[in-house]
């Protein structure tokens, strides 16, 4: 039976896979930077690069209404290569003005990840950056692991002796097996914000967290909490030895500019405490 809604429904889907086809030659695609920072000090030690499309049609479209879509079309990996190129030379850029080094975190795809060039691809985005290794860090989920897990340690490790990090990204909302996490080469282990989000009021999920920040140290990783909203999450991850944090209590999502001018502040107040 035809059902309107139906019909209209897959009209939008595919003007909005119409439109994501031209997104990149039209370069309708941007790219911001959520501050990373250290909790012990404050400084801020990271961004992690975040897609957004400006779409003329549709204004600003949230990516989660398109990732899952260009993963389906087959968009996912020149998509994911233009955000690691332009995120690479974004971080050179604040390096050449002789800003506060920052770490660029950059999410990878399970397409991109299932692909054995990944490694080479990673190591021309570097170099056409003029980045050193170190400044870069890959996120990859632990669904994105395990799809590829006979091939994974052999990619991981390639791109680990490139120099780059390597974090696991959402841990605890996937597989979470201890054994995967002991036999893969990893530096960051990022906790899901579902275990930030309220270990101000559950005792459970403060337990959680506590867990995951202790098995991050136990395995000499460095663990960032997602999600951190409220001075009282910074307050009790600060008190669990938790290393790293992001959310809205510290900054959104924010263009390049503006990221500019924060490492710029942070650089006039330690001078000022020096």
């Amino acid at each position: 039976m035809f059902a309107e809604t139906l019909h209209a429904g897959l009209r939008d889907r595919w003007q909005l896979e119409s439109d994501l086809r031209t997104a990149l030659e039209h370069r309708q695609f941007v790219v911001h930077y959520q501050p990373q920072l250290e909790l012990a000090s404050g400084r801020i030690v990271g961004v992690e690069a975040l897609l957004r499309w400006e779409n003329p049609r549709l204004g600003l479209v949230d990516p989660d209404r398109f990732i899952g879509l260009a993963e389906e079309v087959g968009l996912i990996e020149p998509i994911g290569e233009w955000v690691l190129f332009e995120a690479c030379h974004q971080n050179h850029l604040w390096l050449a003005k002789g800003l506060t080094p920052v770490r660029m975190a950059v999410n990878v795809a399970a397409r991109q990840f299932q692909r054995a060039s990944l490694p080479m691809l990673v190591r021309r985005a570097l170099v056409e950056a003029r980045l050193p290794p170190d400044r870069l860090t890959l996120e990859m989920t632990e669904s994105t692991l395990m799809e590829g897990s006979s091939e994974a340690i052999g990619i991981l490790s390639d791109l680990r002796e490139q120099g780059v990090s390597l974090a696991l990204d959402d841990f605890g909302t996937g597989y979470s097996s201890l054994s995967y996490l002991k036999r893969f080469p990893l530096d960051v282990l990022k906790m899901d914000r579902s275990f930030v989000r309220d270990i101000d009021c559950s005792a459970d999920n403060l337990a959680i967290a506590g867990a995951i920040i202790n098995l991050g140290h136990t395995l000499r990783l460095t663990v960032i909490a997602e999600g951190v909203e409220s001075e009282a999450h910074v307050h009790l991850l600060r008190k669990h030895r938790c290393d790293q944090a992001q959310g809205y209590h510290f900054a959104g999502a924010l263009l390049a500019a503006d990221i500019e001018l924060l490492l710029r502040r942070t650089a006039r107040a330690d001078l000022t405490r020096g």
